[in-house]
Order: structure tokens, then C-alpha cells, then sequence
């Protein structure tokens, strides 16, 4: 139970981590990522409204005239003059009337002029395509596509990104490990109080075994004297709830802190047994039971303790089935793992109380007394003997019924 608390601990820690790491990284960039689009769109449009062509091409004369809206105080900055551009001025005809491709160049006059044509035709303003940020305008005349070398940009983009990566991956080692030291730490004195509450229900259990039974012996002899005294027979009744609820508190000790001798069971043989008698039990309460058990189920188990799981289950059935009624008990193969079910008509478990009457003395309502014998230690121990039988049990409500699943593994 504490081990998986600290794992539950530890896997909240680390994705309320892995969520604002991701979560800024993902900002950072995407703000990144708008504002350089921006800056490159801006970058882009000045260097293509100061961009003009004079000339008869194909016997039409293109017009020297100024894309309006400049921004000649743009252009003089150092982030524009250190930017690297490419220009492909093309007719309304599709004729390459320039290129500007100044050496040293990454790309070659036929691939501008593939790309500015493909640009053109797919109809597109602005974009990357290649490392190049591009833009598309007209210039009364021809149609100019501006490109901008972005490969040092992303380049250091991309290496600002793997790093990040890389010391954002060993951070998240860091507190992992963080993770697990401050998980020891809260879950530690939990575990303890727990410990310490387990052995003080044996310690009391094993102390109030002697007086109560001191006390039966006496009184015992005394009704011998005095025959039937109601007030004899009042301390005789209470003593006999008490030496019940000590039983079960010392069953509960043992099942938790001792580890049961375990070899092959037949499951199937011992749920057909353990059912049997209980047929009777139901039958004078105006229930019937039915059972569905399948045969050569084999578990890795002990039998006295499955025995008592079986008992627990159909007593409580019994117990809390509405009259008259039947009650089931079924038992399957599922794959590798063995299910013991037991379902009884009764009044609906609320969810918010399936987890708890697995609780010791949780008692639902006023319908699950100690006036009856019960004090809610029998489904804990139930829940008790599963675990210890590396299973899982839960209870299910659904049309009327009210269901105890138990999940074993097989051999």
C-alpha cells in the first residue's frame, strides 16, 4: 500500500514537472517561432519595396516606381543590412526578367528560379521553403519573390533546442530522484503510525484474549450456582460479543503480518466445500443460494485462509441479502486469473463508500451493527487475504444487485 502511495507521489511530482517544462519550452518557442516570422515578413516586405526594375523586357516597358509605404529607417538597421536576400523578378507571362544571386551563394539561379515559379504558381504570399523565408508581391508590372537565408537562424535555433533538451532531460533526472527522496519522506511516517496501529490491534488482541476468557470460565461457574440470572446471562452475552471481536482482531493481525505457507489449491474443490453448508444458513433466512464453479482452478494459496475469504464473502452476502432473495457464487477463468464472485439482491452501495467498507470497523449504516456480531472487521480481512494472495477485490453494484469480485492469479 505505501509502496504504491510513493509511486502515486512520485508520478504527480514528476508530470506537474514534465507538464511546465513542456509547457514553457512549448511557449518560448512558439513565441519565438511568431516573433521571427514577424521580423522575417518585415525584413522581407522592406527589402522588396526598395526593390525596383527599369527596362523594355519582352517590349513592354516596366515602370520604375517605389512600392508605397517604405521604411527606409527599417532598412538601415543592422539586423537588415547583415540579412542575406535573393530576388526573382518574373513577368505577368512567366518569363524570368531578373535574378539577384550575388556570390558567395548557397543556391544556384535555377533553384530560385524553380522555387519563385512554384511560389507563383500556387498562388502563395509568404512562407519557408528550403532554409528561405519567402514573399510574393507585384510590382506593377512583374511579379517579385523575395527570399531571406534563414540557415544560421534555424541552425542556431536547432542547437538551441538540443541543448535545451539535453540539460532539460538531466534536470528532470535530478528531481526525479528529488521526487523519490521527498516521497520517502512524507510517506515514512505514514507508514509508521500505520505499523505502529497494526501492532498495537495485536498487542490488545492478544492482551484481552486472557480476561475475556477468564471471565467466561467464571461465568460459567456462577450460572452453575445461581442458574438462569438475567444479569448472568447479560455479561455472559457481552462477554461472548467480546471474545468475537477478539478473534477477529488477532485473525486480522495474523493475516496481515505473517506470511501464510503457501502450496497448489485447488480453488474450485475448496469454493464447492466452503459453499456447502452455507446452503443451509441461506435456506433458514428464506434465501437460496446457487453456485456456477468451474472446475481445475488451481492457485498457489492457503487453503485456511481462502477457506475464510469464501466464508467472509457469503456470510456477508447472507447477512445483507433482501428477503427472500437468491444469491450467487460463481467461479471462472479468465486468462491467467481466477474470479470469485458472489452477488446478492440488497440495497445499492453508494460509490462514495465501495472503497471503505474494506476499511476495519467501517460500518455503511445503521444495517451493519455489532448488534448482529459483525463490527466491520470482516471484509478488511477479506481485503487482507487477497492482497496477501497477490489479488484484488472490489465490490459492484448494478440492477438491484450488489456484487464482491475477487481476481487471483493462476497457476
Amino acid at each position: 500500500m505505501f509502496k504504491k502511495s510513493r509511486k502515486k507521489i512520485v508520478a504527480a511530482i514528476m508530470s506537474v514537472l514534465v507538464l511546465l517544462w513542456v509547457g514553457t519550452l512549448s511557449i518560448i518557442y512558439a513565441s519565438s517561432y511568431i516573433e521571427m516570422s514577424n521580423q522575417n515578413a518585415r525584413l522581407l516586405k522592406t527589402h522588396a519595396q526598395m526593390y525596383t526594375l527599369t527596362g523594355y523586357f519582352d517590349g513592354i516597358m516596366v515602370p520604375s516606381m517605389p512600392f508605397p509605404g517604405g521604411n527606409p529607417t527599417f532598412s538601415e538597421s543592422p539586423m537588415f543590412q547583415l540579412s542575406v536576400f535573393y530576388t526573382v523578378a518574373v513577368s505577368y507571362n512567366g518569363s524570368i526578367l531578373e535574378i539577384q544571386n550575388e556570390p558567395p551563394t548557397v543556391h544556384t539561379d535555377d533553384e530560385l528560379k524553380d522555387m519563385a515559379l512554384s511560389i507563383i504558381k500556387n498562388n502563395k504570399i509568404s512562407g519557408t521553403k528550403n532554409n528561405l523565408a519567402f514573399y510574393s508581391t507585384d510590382k506593377n508590372g512583374y511579379i517579385l519573390v523575395t527570399f531571406m537565408d534563414n540557415t544560421i537562424v534555424n541552425e542556431s535555433a536547432m542547437t538551441l533546442f538540443r541543448y535545451t533538451l539535453i540539460f532539460g532531460s538531466l534536470a528532470l533526472v535530478l528531481f526525479f530522484f528529488l521526487s523519490v527522496f521527498l516521497a520517502k519522506k512524507i510517506v515514512d511516517p505514514l507508514e509508521e503510525s500505520y505499523s505502529k496501529q497494526r501492532q498495537f490491534i495485536s498487542d490488545a488482541g492478544h492482551e484481552l484474549k486472557t480476561p475475556v476468557s477468564v471471565v467466561s470460565a467464571n461465568a460459567e461457574l456462577l450460572s452453575r450456582e445461581v442458574g438462569d440470572n438475567p444479569w448472568l446471562q447479560n455479561i455472559q452475552y457481552e462477554n461472548e460479543r467480546m471474545g468475537k471481536l477478539v478473534g477477529q482482531l488477532l485473525e486480522l493481525s495474523r493475516t496481515e503480518n505473517v506470511t501464510p505457507e503457501t502450496e497448489e489449491i485447488n480453488l474450485s474443490r475448496l469454493v464447492a466445500g466452503e459453499a456447502l453448508p452455507f446452503e443451509s444458513v441461506a435456506f433458514e433466512k428464506g434465501l437460496i443460494l446457487n453456485s456456477d464453479i468451474a472446475g481445475n482452478i488451481n492457485v498457489k494459496g492457503n487453503g485456511t485462509q481462502l477457506k475464510q475469504l469464501v466464508s467472509i464473502l457469503l456470510d456477508n452476502a447472507i447477512q445483507h441479502s433482501s428477503q427472500p432473495g437468491e444469491i450467487s457464487i460463481s467461479l471462472t477463468k479468465e486468462h491467467s486469473l481466477a474470479k470469485l464472485s458472489v452477488i446478492n439482491s440488497g440495497d445499492e452501495i453508494p460509490s462514495e463508500h465501495r472503497d471503505k467498507i474494506f476499511e476495519r470497523f467501517y460500518r455503511m449504516d445503521t444495517a451493519r451493527n455489532s448488534d448482529s456480531g459483525h463490527y466491520g472487521l470482516g471484509l478488511a480481512i477479506a481485503k487482507a487475504i487477497t492482497v496477501s494472495h497477490k489479488g484484488h477485490i472490489e465490490v459492484l453494484c448494478f440492477d438491484g444487485l450488489v456484487e464482491f469480485r475477487v481476481i487471483l492469479p493462476v497457476l
